[in-house]
Order: structure tokens, then C-alpha cells, then sequence
């Protein structure tokens, strides 16, 4: 039990220090209509560094398979899909065209960091299942 709530705690952390502190203002390029490919793989790519830093130093290796394995296969997972999430979120066509005026804006940001948790929910699974 106390090895979910370390990855609970471990994984807000990760999430609140790679969306806010760590996104500079190259990463916040991945609103444009243009050119939001690689500002946005970088921001993906922080939050699956961190994705992997917290398998590698909480994930407890079994015989069949170590923390960097397990930390790469997750980091890579949540790279692919905070990407997409966030592309979603951001692009112009779906939940960047809204403004915080409006509750969509409110419901698309709602389900993206939504969807970022259950992803976080689903790695500890996995790290706490193996």
C-alpha cells in the first residue's frame, strides 16, 4: 500500500513539475497552427524522462525484467500518448479553438489532465502488478 501512494504522490509531482515549471516557452509553441510538432515532442519527451526517472527509482526489478526496461517501455507510452493528448487539446480544430471564457475550454483542459492521471493510474498498476 505504501508503495501506491509513494508512485501516487511521485506521479502528481512529475505531472504538476513537467506541465508548469519545466514548459518553457519554446514548448508552448505547440498551440501554433504551424511548427508545434517538435515544441511539443519536447514537452512530451520531459514528461516521459520523468516517467522513467520514477520507474527507475521506485520499480522494485523482478527476475524477468528491470527498472530501465520497464522505465523505457513507460516512458515511451507516455510520451506517445501525452502527445497525442496534448495535441488534442492544443489543436485548432478541437480544443485550442476554445478560450477560457468558454466551458469547453474548461472541459477540454479538464480532460486532458484527466486523461494524464488515469494514464499515471494505469503505470502504477503495472509497476505495482510485475
Amino acid at each position: 500500500m505504501l508503495e501506491v501512494f509513494m508512485l501516487l504522490v511521485a506521479f502528481q509531482f512529475k505531472h504538476f513539475i513537467c506541465d508548469f515549471p519545466l514548459q518553457n516557452q519554446y514548448m508552448l509553441r505547440k498551440m501554433n497552427l504551424t511548427g508545434w510538432k517538435l515544441p511539443l515532442a519536447a514537452h512530451a519527451g520531459v514528461h516521459a524522462l520523468g516517467t522513467f526517472l520514477i520507474t527507475c527509482l521506485l520499480f522494485k526489478p523482478v527476475y524477468y525484467i528491470d527498472a530501465i526496461v520497464l522505465g523505457a517501455i513507460l516512458g515511451t507510452a507516455d510520451f506517445i500518448i501525452h502527445f497525442v493528448v496534448d495535441r488534442i487539446k492544443a489543436s485548432p480544430k478541437l480544443g485550442g479553438r476554445f478560450n477560457p471564457t468558454q466551458p469547453y475550454f474548461w472541459w477540454a483542459l479538464g480532460a486532458d489532465q484527466m486523461t494524464h492521471h488515469l494514464t499515471h493510474y494505469l503505470f502504477i498498476f503495472v509497476i505495482v502488478m510485475i
